[in-house]
């Protein structure tokens, strides 16, 4: 990749949200906001290779964002109104007032999750408006086809526009309303930085990084909020590892392979001090921890641990256990089998796993998982063809590289 293209990559990675989030502020409309977005870096791929990159490329993205959304409303003459007070802002005016919330994009976070939508629609439309995954990406994650994906947001879109719901602020009890919808988008845009579902880069750490301090601003906002502790908690202990994720040959390392040693300590011991603070609450009569804060205390038996055969796997197996009760989705329950498979051995794991597969067929993380018990039984051919499975159903390089390593390492 040569500099300019290392250095558009890595602007559209780190600006999208701050530019989308800006214009959604700035002209209350999400498709203007996206369109102009879209048009400024469809500029700077033209632009930059002849112009060389400017010194500060996100200040060029916004500006040149900014014209082309002004550029379109005069193009509209019946969005008259909006062009004259679009006309009225500028960089050095003063600090608008924005309620509850004052990031913009955190706020654009709570815009897009509006309880007119749906839960789904909510999730998707926000991780392709703030957190800049393609469709695609999105509808990996939510493990659905690209087309369902495109459809989902394309009629969020048109019931946000038919029912004419603003983007306004949202208030102190929008936040409380939303703050579900909003944890789920940040875990989501999370995981697809920490593993992506593509094929360029094995890691996006500046999608972790954002849902990161997208998670601290939200724990600031809402210190008392449990799940909000505990989803920060679980995504900064699971960051820590990033160092330790990757092979020299930029292989996927399991979390038992890995050099605990390359684990950023800081980063696991501020994950610890969040658990504590959401057990001392669980204690003084809070709420019974939720999904986040139980993966998180998860993450937090994983980093306490020396070595992976110091693992206390009773505990793991015991917070799962929880968690089925609280969360009872096929993907809980198969990471529920792998912690089976190290207290109770491969046999009765396999058996947990193989009730899983009508809803987890297509799931290339279920194919892997049942490939490694089946070499563990010795079930060479069986493993073989579990592998093959899990490549076929992941893109992502550096998984390709590590499931081809076990599979090649087969009898």
């Amino acid at each position: 990749m040569t500099a300019i293209a290392a250095s558009l990559t890595r602007a559209h990675q780190e600006e999208w949200a701050r530019v989308v989030a800006g214009l959604a502020r700035r002209f209350g409309d999400l498709d203007i906001a996206e369109d102009a977005a879209a048009e400024a870096f469809e500029m700077a791929v033209r632009r930059w290779p002849t112009d060389g990159v400017p010194p500060n490329p996100g200040g060029w993205l916004a500006t040149t964002a900014r014209r082309k959304a002004l550029d379109r409303l005069r193009r509209e003459s019946h969005r008259g109104a909006k062009e004259g007070a679009a006309d009225m802002l500028s960089d050095d005016e003063p600090a608008e007032t924005v309620g509850a919330v004052e990031d913009d994009r955190l706020r654009l976070v709570f815009i897009c999750c509006h309880p007119a939508l749906a839960m789904p629609a909510r999730v998707a439309l926000t991780l392709r408006m703030l957190g800049g995954l393609t469709v695609a990406e999105i509808a990996r994650a939510f493990l659905v086809p690209e087309a369902t994906m495109a459809q989902r947001i394309t009629r969020a879109k048109a019931k946000i526009r038919a029912a004419n719901i603003a983007y306004r602020v949202p208030s102190a009890d929008d936040v409380r309303a939303r703050v579900a919808g909003v944890l789920t988008v940040l875990f989501l845009i999370f995981n697809e930085g920490y593993l992506s579902g593509g094929t360029d880069d094995p890691l996006r750490p500046a999608l972790t990084g954002e849902a990161i301090r997208l998670g601290r601003v939200l724990h600031a906002l809402l210190p008392d909020d449990g799940e909000v502790t505990g989803l920060l908690a679980l995504m900064i202990l699971t960051e820590a590892r990033r160092g330790a994720r990757l092979s020299r040959s930029g292989e996927l390392v399991t979390l038992t392979e890995q050099d605990r040693g390359a684990w950023d300590r800081a980063l696991v011991g501020e994950g610890h001090a969040l658990v504590r603070e959401c057990l001392v609450a669980v204690a003084a009569g809070g709420p019974a921890p939720g999904r986040y804060q139980l993966l998180a205390a998860m993450g937090a038996v994983h980093t306490a641990a020396p070595t992976a055969g110091d693992t206390d796997w009773a505990q793991i197996l015991a917070l799962y256990d929880r968690l089925v009760v609280v969360d009872p989705s096929p993907i809980v329950r198969l990471n529920r089998a792998v912690a089976v498979a190290e207290l109770d051995g491969a046999q009765p794991a396999l058996a947990e796993l193989d009730r899983l597969n009508a809803d987890l067929a297509d799931y290339h993380a279920f194919h892997a998982a049942r490939a490694d018990l089946l070499r563990r039984l010795g079930r060479s051919a069986d493993a073989r063809a579990a592998y093959e499975r899990a490549l076929h159903l992941t893109e992502n390089t550096a998984e390709r590289a590590h499931l081809r390593r076990r599979r090649d390492q087969l009898g």
